[in-house]
This record gives structure tokens, C-alpha cells and sequence, in this order.
């Protein structure tokens, strides 16, 4: 009988699901680019791979106006140097060797047979140069790109006969240097990454203003959620337009809600004090009375609920005892003849929640045990409610004994006026119960999860937010409030039997 009453306490208070993959997911932030970056980065790979193809392209335009440039000069300075050779006396022809070395880096030099030379090398460059020169100056024309181990351009021709060599500077053959078309690239890709992050936030400004004028009605600001109606772009304006005008339709609906939410709460608080007047002076039993009496505080503490739902604020946090609620919600139905309820909560454990809302979400699991957790043999639910503080956490557990419900459908069991299969839905109802309890979990900034137990039944998980000591050892204010009297309920009639 312990080893089960341990393994029972154990199961109640594992960790599961909320400490693994649910809370995980729920925790983890989605990594990934926002607009602005991922439409500069697209733009910004569209414009560098343009411009790079633009520079292959102009390279290759290049290529041919260059090289007939090249051959036009060189042939000319062949030329003009055989002219004045063959003009010049012995003297002046000297003279004037000396003057072309010394002024325009061109030396003439003697051909002879034994020299050794390299013609030049067989790139495109080189070969369309070869032939263009030899068009030019006659098929015996040689272009080396190396003599006797000197490197340099150098060109064969003869005057009057004899063979010449005429020696020039190699950077007369290369065409524009790399660091040339460097500087025009960062140049051109400085300015293109800077045309992509403009037009990247223009394009994204509208979006992100309606990223957040979005986020505001979500929150219930209307009045900040105004986009602007005089955009330039059509499409803009039309899609702030229809924004606004829908932002103003839920506002005024968000009005009409609370003022018949305000009107249903004033018109019943009337009745109720009356009827709590009548009771307190009418009712001779002290224990009905206060039990009638207890029916009524939590009645009323439901339509300030319903005063509170009219607020723009609709949810305040303040430390609640969470012993306190789970046994002011235990005690409303511990006399309950379907219901056999057993509590682990420790006495000082403290969360950030709305008192009421925390014992509406208790209500409904206890309702929702006692109508689809009981057992087949007894016809009896019984429930375990444990709860514990991790950290800046308190993880609560609601466990029925019942059949549980299929994997399967587990997720939608939270989905309003879903119904499970007919093993839990024996009695009647709207199947709105764990919808609203997933809804005033998540409003109260804490997480839902549901989940069958290895030892069967089905566990409700709540975690809500760990409310700090408050000083002086004081205990949070209690709204609900049971009087420390047991019910005392007619005895259960007997079934009569079965003929």
C-alpha cells in the first residue's frame, strides 16, 4: 500500500511535459532575418551579381579595341624609327639611338643569328598582338617576349636588310591593371549596397508600421494603431486604409462588449445583496448559512471579474497564495459524492496570478474530472492536484484516474467546442471548459499543456509565474475566503435493485 502511494505521489509530481518539449518550445525564440535585412541581402546579391557581369562583359569589349590600339602604336614606332635610321647619317643615327633610350625608354639593338629568343606567350593578347603586328609590318616580323635572358617587348624587323631587334617596355601590352577595375568595382558595389538599403527601407517602413499598429490592436491600444491614410503608394494606402477602418470596428465592438458586460454585472449586483440581506436574516442554520453565504462572496467576486473584463486592463498580477485558492476550489466540492479529491500543495507557495481567474481555471479541471475522469469500477473520480516551485516557476498538476483520452486528440482538447471521444464525454457539455481554461492560463502570462499519464488518467500541467516572498512575512490577500465547516450532506439514498 506505500510502495503505491508513493508511486502515485511520484507520478503527480513529475516533471512532465511543461519541463520538457512543450515548455522548450514554448521558451525557444525563433532565430531567423527580418524584412529589412533579408530584402537588402537579396538586392544586395542581384546588384553585385550585375555588376560583375558588367565587368566580365566590359573586359571582354575591351579586349579587342585595346589590342589593335597596342599594334597601331607599336607599328608606328617601328616605322618612325626605320624611317629616321634610314634618313640619318652615321653621326646623327647614333645620336638619335641615344635620344629614343633615354626619352621614350625604346632601344634598337642588332639582330644577330645566334641570339636566343621567346616569342610571346600564346594568350589571346599575345597572339591577336603577334598577328596585327605582322599584318603591319610584313610577314618576316618577329614578337618575343624575351632575349638573351632579357624579359621585355620586343619586336624583329629590318632596315634596309638588316635584321633589328627594338626593345619597349612590357607595360605598353597590358591592358588596365586589376587594382583599376578593383576600384571601379568597390566603387560600384559601395553605391549599389547603398541604393539596396534605401529601397530595402522604403519597403519595409509601411510593413513595419503595420507590424506595430498590429501588435496595438492586439493589446486592445486602438487609439495608437492609426496608420496613414495619405500614403504615396496606392497599394500602401489602400491596405492602411482597410486597416484602420477595420481597427475601428473592433474598437467599437471591444465598447459594446464592455458596456454589456458593465450593464449585466451592475443589473445583477442588486439582486445578490439583497439576496445575501435575506439570507444572513433569514436562515436559522449557521452552517447553511454560511455556506449560502460563501455562495454568494464567490458569486459576486465572478461579477467583478466581469467589471474587470470591461477595463482596458483586464488582467492584473498580484502574489496569490496558491494553497489558499486550490482550497477554497477543493473545499466548494470535497463533500462532492462523484468526486475524491487528494492535495500536495505546499502552504507558502506563491504565484503571480488573478486570485479569481486562478480558481475558475481549478473549477474547471475539478468539473472536468468529475463529468470524464471517473474510473469504471467505482463510477468515482478521483483527483490529484500537486504543485511545485522551480526557480522563477510553480508548476501545478491536476491529475484524474480516468480512461484518459487518445493520444491523438490531445491537442485539440484546448480547441473550443471540441469534444473527445465518447468514453469522455458521457455528460453533457459545450466542450468550452479547457478552452478557457487554456485562454486564462496564457492571459495570466503562464503555459497550459495537457497529457495522458503512464499510469492512466489524463494531467493538466499549469505553469504560472513564481511570486516573490513579500516582506515581513506577509501572506497575499485572499478574495475567496471558505469557512472551516464541513458540509454535511443528506445521506446517499440507496439504488433500488435490479429485478
Amino acid at each position: 500500500m506505500s510502495a503505491n502511494h508513493e508511486a502515485a505521489s511520484s507520478d503527480a509530481t513529475s516533471p512532465a511535459p511543461l519541463e520538457a518539449p512543450v515548455y522548450l518550445r514554448a521558451q525557444r525564440a525563433r532565430v531567423g532575418l527580418n524584412l529589412f535585412w533579408r530584402t537588402f541581402f537579396l538586392l544586395a546579391l542581384l546588384l553585385v551579381g550585375s555588376i560583375l557581369a558588367w565587368l566580365q562583359t566590359l573586359r571582354a569589349l575591351e579586349f579587342e579595341p585595346r589590342t589593335l590600339q597596342t599594334a597601331q602604336q607599336i607599328a608606328s614606332l617601328v616605322n618612325l624609327s626605320r624611317a629616321a635610321l634610314v634618313h640619318a647619317d652615321a653621326i646623327a643615327r647614333v645620336s638619335l639611338i641615344k635620344t629614343m633610350a633615354d626619352q621614350e625608354g625604346v632601344r634598337i639593338l642588332p639582330r644577330e643569328p645566334s641570339d636566343r629568343f621567346d616569342l610571346l606567350d600564346a594568350s589571346a593578347l599575345g597572339m591577336r598582338l603577334t598577328e596585327e603586328l605582322t599584318t603591319r609590318l610584313g610577314p618576316g616580323t618577329i614578337v618575343a617576349s624575351n632575349v638573351n635572358g632579357e624579359s621585355g617587348l620586343w619586336v624583329g624587323f629590318t632596315i634596309n636588310g638588316d635584321p633589328n631587334w627594338l626593345l619597349m617596355d612590357r607595360s605598353r601590352l597590358s591592358a588596365a591593371g586589376g587594382k583599376t577595375w578593383m576600384i571601379w568595382l568597390i566603387t560600384a558595389a559601395a553605391l549599389s549596397l547603398a541604393g539596396a538599403a534605401a529601397i530595402a527601407r522604403l519597403i519595409n517602413r509601411p510593413l513595419k508600421q503595420l507590424s506595430y499598429a498590429a501588435n496595438r490592436v492586439r493589446d486592445g491600444d486602438f487609439a495608437a494603431s492609426q496608420l496613414d491614410e495619405e500614403a504615396v503608394t496606392s497599394e500602401i494606402r489602400e491596405v492602411n486604409i482597410g486597416f484602420n477602418r477595420m481597427a475601428q470596428k473592433l474598437a467599437k465592438l471591444e465598447q459594446d462588449r464592455a458596456v454589456m458586460l458593465a450593464g449585466i454585472s451592475h443589473d445583477l449586483r442588486t439582486p445578490l445583496a439583497r439576496l445575501r440581506l435575506e439570507t444572513e436574516m433569514s436562515v436559522s442554520d449557521n452552517v447553511a448559512r454560511e455556506h449560502m453565504v460563501a455562495d454568494i462572496v464567490q458569486l459576486d467576486a465572478t461579477i467583478d471579474k466581469f467589471l474587470d473584463y470591461a477595463r482596458p486592463d483586464n488582467v492584473t498580477l498580484n502574489p496569490v497564495n496558491l494553497h489558499g485558492v486550490v482550497s477554497s476550489c477543493v473545499y466548494a466540492v470535497q463533500d462532492h459524492r462523484e468526486l475524491q479529491i487528494s492535495m500536495n500543495v505546499p502552504e507558502d507557495l506563491n504565484v503571480l496570478a488573478d486570485e479569481v481567474e486562478l480558481a475558475r481555471v481549478i473549477s474547471n479541471l475539478l468539473e472536468n474530472a468529475r463529468r470524464y475522469g471517473k474510473t469504471h469500477d467505482s463510477g468515482t473520480a478521483t483527483v490529484d492536484i500537486a504543485a511545485k516551485g522551480r526557480e522563477k516557476w510553480v508548476l501545478i498538476k491536476v491529475r484524474d484516474h480516468g480512461p484518459g483520452v487518445p493520444p491523438e486528440q490531445l491537442a485539440n482538447l484546448t480547441k473550443p467546442f471540441f469534444r473527445g471521444n465518447s468514453a469522455r464525454t458521457a455528460a453533457a457539455g459545450a466542450g468550452l471548459g479547457l478552452s478557457i481554461v487554456d485562454k486564462t492560463v496564457q492571459r495570466m502570462g503562464g503555459i497550459f499543456a495537457l497529457a495522458n499519464s503512464g499510469s492512466g488518467g489524463l494531467v493538466a500541467h499549469i505553469q504560472l509565474q513564481r511570486a516573490a516572498d513579500l516582506p515581513g512575512g506577509k501572506d497575499p490577500k485572499q478574495r475567496l475566503q471558505r469557512p472551516q465547516i464541513k458540509r454535511n450532506l443528506p445521506p446517499r439514498r440507496p439504488k433500488p435493485a435490479k429485478v
